[in-house]
């Protein structure tokens, strides 16, 4: 009896324990499906989106630009990335300043036309990558801006090749936003080619882990343990990173290039605290920041276009001539 009782013990503490590991497993699978899988907008989708918020001048200006196909598409091919497509707009004039922008988590190119807008009326060559299983490149997961750094820097010198002109190279800068801006930082921390002159980061987030882990928090309130630990090895399993690796704080600490800092005060989904850490992170080279009032989650410029438009150019300006 006493026997009898002491199994059905342990065999119910091992179902349980098998039970509480299953839930785990379903529930990371669960949540790197819900953090990563692609949900493609389509180019109209993404322009009656855009035009909900920016000023009508910018649509005036993408309007010409269609009307005279100075939007131009063009595309390279990634050994295990398949291939990866870009809008580019030629400078009103020649020139061999170029602006590669990025786009945010589940944009498209044409969410970063507002910059743009901004650099092409600076007289600048302008390159939009589709991020990877984003827009109309190819791709089944999203990489966070973590490999996307690699793919970015591949852009750069199709770039550079593309819009040197009768210069030797491009001067560069690299500018994205949200997602994109935590790629610019991570780009930023790679040796980078010397065209390449300087960065503007706009809500960028610290690492994949502390992002993630903040929406774990506030859209679903639970803690990092288990799920954070078990999402990120099962991510590093299927897609080759894990959530602590993807760091851009780390990054920051290997940068030497000028770099702009962008931030909304009100920002709640790449939290405004973020930016004091990133900005702390940058011991080497120039750096400046500039905090939006007022403003949430990547609307710095829809909410302050004259004051974003002097800060960058003021920036720019001085390593781009």
């Amino acid at each position: 009896m006493k026997h009898a009782f002491k199994r059905t013990i342990i065999v119910s503490l091992t179902t349980l324990l098998i039970v509480a590991i299953a839930i785990v497993v379903g529930a990371s699978y669960y949540m790197l499906g819900f953090a990563l899988t692609p949900r493609k907008r389509s180019h109209n989708e993404a322009m009656e989106r855009f035009f909900k918020r920016e000023p009508s001048s910018i649509k005036s200006w993408t309007d010409s630009l269609e009307q005279h196909h100075a939007i131009l598409d063009t595309s390279i091919t990634i050994e295990k990335r398949g291939t990866m497509h870009a809008m580019c707009i030629k400078a009103k004039t020649p020139s061999n300043k170029v602006a590669v922008l990025l786009h945010g988590y589940m944009d498209r190119a044409e969410s970063m036309f507002h910059i743009a807008y901004l650099y092409h009326g600076m007289g600048y060559n302008v390159l939009l990558p589709h991020c990877y299983a984003h827009g109309d490149s190819d791709g089944d997961h999203i990489d966070m801006g973590w490999l996307d750094r690699l793919d970015a820097m591949r852009w750069m010198d199709v770039a550079n090749e593309k819009f040197h002109g009768d210069s030797a190279q491009t001067q560069m800068v690299v500018h994205g936003i949200s997602m994109g801006g935590f790629t610019t930082m991570c780009i930023s921390g790679e040796k980078c080619p010397s065209y390449v002159k300087c960065f503007v980061e706009d809500c960028g987030y610290t690492s994949v882990w502390n992002e993630f882990s903040d929406q774990l928090h506030n859209v679903f309130s639970l803690p990092d343990m288990p799920l954070m630990y078990t999402t990120s090895a099962l991510c590093k399993m299927r897609y080759g990173w894990s959530f602590t690796e993807a760091s851009a704080v780390e990054q920051l600490k290997k940068s030497t290039s000028p770099m702009l800092f962008i931030h909304g005060d009100a920002d709640t989904f790449v939290p405004y605290h973020m930016l004091n850490e990133l900005y702390s992170a940058k011991t080497q080279g120039y750096k400046e920041k500039y905090i939006a009032p007022g403003s949430e989650h990547a609307c710095a410029y829809s909410d302050h276009p004259r004051e974003y438009t002097q800060r960058v150019k003021n920036f720019v300006n001085k390593f781009i001539k």
